[in-house]
């Protein structure tokens, strides 16, 4: 079974700063381990798929940028019977910040959030009344890597108001309330394989920035979470990434409670440098996920 290691022609505004460099070491760990895996870019029209008997999902980054195209690529892999990892199913879902909703209509603590539609323009302003706060922030509904996201204050409402028109023309925007958690405390992120809690890491921005993210400056740093925290994630995971090899749980403690920011089941870090074995653990979840491949390698699942 030959498995297709499914990663984005690189960029380097995708740097993932001053973290591993996840993708590359990960390939080389289940390579190392006898896996017949080897690195294709997800649309790279020379690539043979029906070459492939698995699909693994490491590192589109991109896909936002081309998200029919990626929709047709997932569409072709499940039409030629290529297993996917995580599931067609569940990416698609994921692929779209609508899925929030979902998430909040389900009964689960979610940062509030509403949606401007796309080709249907609306006021900035009431959302301040609505939230309840000073701080907005908006980003695309179909967005990675903070691209296109806007911190919007009553005394800057006008000015990206104008800016944001276009935009919301275009496509679908998220807005929240700003959470001073993220600054104060932290945002988590709490990572599951096959649906077994593996690890956490715990993030936090630069001095005067709300983005967590290394190549903005922040840091991040493993951490053990509290029991109902822990509790509360794995939730979140049980519910809506079922039969996903991977899952990371995004959110910051707010009054106590665990409150989700974003499931991550496409592309995330999942932090494996972060923790003693990670590796390993994302390679056992894996064999014990397709143990047809443990029997490939002529190894005991």
């Amino acid at each position: 079974m030959k498995i297709a290691y499914v990663c984005y022609q690189t960029q380097e505004k995708y740097s993932v700063g001053t973290l591993d460099d996840e993708e590359s070491l990960l390939l080389g760990y289940l390579a190392n381990k006898g896996l017949p895996i080897e690195r294709v870019v997800w649309n790279d029209p020379s690539v043979r798929w029906e070459d492939y008997g698995l699909a693994l999902i490491k590192a589109p980054w991109d896909y936002h940028e081309q998200i029919g195209a990626f929709y047709q690529w997932l569409d072709k892999l499940q039409a030629l019977g290529i297993p996917l990892l995580n599931p067609h199913h569940i990416i698609k879902w994921n692929s779209d910040k609508h899925y929030l909703m979902e998430v909040i209509a389900a009964g689960f603590a979610v940062i509030p959030s509403a949606i401007i539609e796309n080709g249907a323009p609306h006021g900035i302003a009431p959302f301040f009344h609505q939230f309840n706060t000073a701080q907005l922030i908006l980003k695309p509904c179909v967005s990675a890597g903070a691209k296109h996201t806007y911190v919007i204050t009553p005394a800057n409402v006008s000015q990206y108001q104008e800016e944001l028109t276009p935009l919301l023309l275009q496509e679908a925007f998220l807005v929240q309330p700003f959470i001073q958690e993220i600054e104060t405390q932290g945002e988590w992120s709490f990572i599951f394989l096959n649906g077994q809690f593996s690890h956490a890491v715990i993030k936090r921005p630069r001095t005067g920035d709300f983005r967590v993210q290394p190549a903005h400056g922040g840091t991040t740093d493993a951490a053990s979470p509290a029991e109902e925290h822990l509790h509360s994630a794995a939730r979140f995971a049980e519910r809506f990434a079922k039969d996903c090899l991977y899952a990371r749980v995004d959110g910051v403690i707010i009054n106590g409670v665990f409150t989700l920011m974003e499931l991550e089941l496409i592309e995330p870090y999942l932090f494996l440098g972060n923790v003693e074995n990670g590796y390993e653990r994302y390679y056992q979840a894996l064999i014990q996920r397709m143990p047809q491949l443990a029997d490939h390698i002529n190894m005991p699942s």
